[in-house]
């Protein structure tokens, strides 16, 4: 006799929580940071903020209107993905460059895939990742000029812009940070990347909330700190503990473990290959960190992962009941 279910063509269960909810959510929790982007570097970093999402928002309208497809510009993907490629920009960059991250992000990584759940990457980091190749130039040049607030280099009397002038450029040498202008966020950097305290709130409030789950995050950023904290012990860092927490405070990767790493369409659905996936996120960003020559590396960490998330679901996928119930049945004929 067959006892496998059977059910009725889905969907089975309905819910009150739709697509646009879930952006607008991920847009809140990330304007905290974007306002200290702001206050650290000036008017011309909320230009950026302004005009990114904007171009984003343009670019996916114009696609959907001239190939005659549905308009789905009211689900706020497209404005959450050029919010969050205007966070990983410098604070000074032409405005162009961002907007033409913005259209390439739209167009080829999300609508030529078919659009909203068939982008096999992370757009925004994938236009950053462009941007990095065709303008390196402009995209590794930081400045602190400008801002409302004082930040540690104007403290020190370098406020003119200099190319790699991040904090991960002194960690990379084994040298120590202000690990508390680190967390709060009066540093050098890309627009939305410099306060770990904001973004921490941000991607606690989503948890709360119930948009994401937290496994992949606290994963990422463990497995990141254990390996750091035995590098910089094996290399006779002073205070590897210190240097460790300044390696998790500094960088892209408070903003890519809570926000882009838990990406919906590009990150695994299954528990088990959600662990195995944030694993892997600690152990590339550690690698193209404090081994390889980059001071940062998260953004291609997320993106190889984003690549390996239909293998990594494909070998861990849950067997349905009726099949387990089958295995554990012939189990029991072949031992009798």
């Amino acid at each position: 006799m067959d006892e496998r279910y059977q059910v009725s063509v889905s969907p089975h269960v309905r819910d009150s929580i739709t697509t646009q909810k879930i952006m607008l959510a991920v847009i809140i929790a990330l304007l905290p940071a974007c306002v200290m982007g702001v206050l650290n570097f000036g008017l011309h970093a909320l230009l950026i903020l302004i005009l990114t999402p904007v171009a984003a928002v343009a670019s996916e309208y114009v696609y959907e209107r001239l190939l005659h497809k549905k308009i789905t510009i009211s689900d706020l993907s497209a404005c959450l993905t050029g919010l969050l490629l205007a966070m990983n920009m410098p604070p000074e960059i032409a405005w162009w460059i961002p907007v033409l991250g913005a259209v390439f992000a739209i167009i080829i990584i999300k609508q030529l895939y078919g659009g909203l759940g068939q982008n096999f990457m992370n757009p925004a980091l994938g236009a950053r990742c462009f941007l990095l190749i065709a303008f390196s130039g402009q995209m590794t040049t930081y400045a602190s000029k400008g801002g409302f607030i004082p930040t540690v280099w104007d403290v020190a009397g370098t406020t003119d812009a200099l190319s790699g002038a991040t904090p991960l450029a002194y960690l990379k040498l084994g040298e120590h940070f202000d690990l508390k202008a680190l967390f709060l966020g009066n540093v050098g950097g890309v627009i939305g990347e410099t306060s770990a305290l904001l973004l921490l709130i941000g991607g606690l409030f989503l948890v709360f909330i119930k948009v994401i789950e937290i496994r992949i995050p606290a994963v990422y950023l463990g497995s990141f700190a254990i390996l750091t904290l035995i590098t910089a012990a094996v290399r006779g860092y002073s205070d590897p503990f210190i240097f460790t927490l300044e390696e998790l405070c500094a960088g892209g990767i408070v903003l890519g473990a809570w926000f882009m790493a838990t990406d919906y369409v590009t990150s695994p659905i299954n528990p088990k290959a959600q662990y195995i996936y944030a694993l892997m996120l600690g152990i590339l960003t550690w690698i193209f960190r404090l081994i390889g020559k980059s001071s940062e590396g998260v953004s291609y960490a997320i993106i190889f992962m984003n690549c390996l998330v239909p293998l990594i679901e494909n070998y861990t996928k849950p067997l349905a009941f009726s099949i387990v119930k089958e295995k554990k049945a012939k189990g029991k004929e072949e031992q009798a």
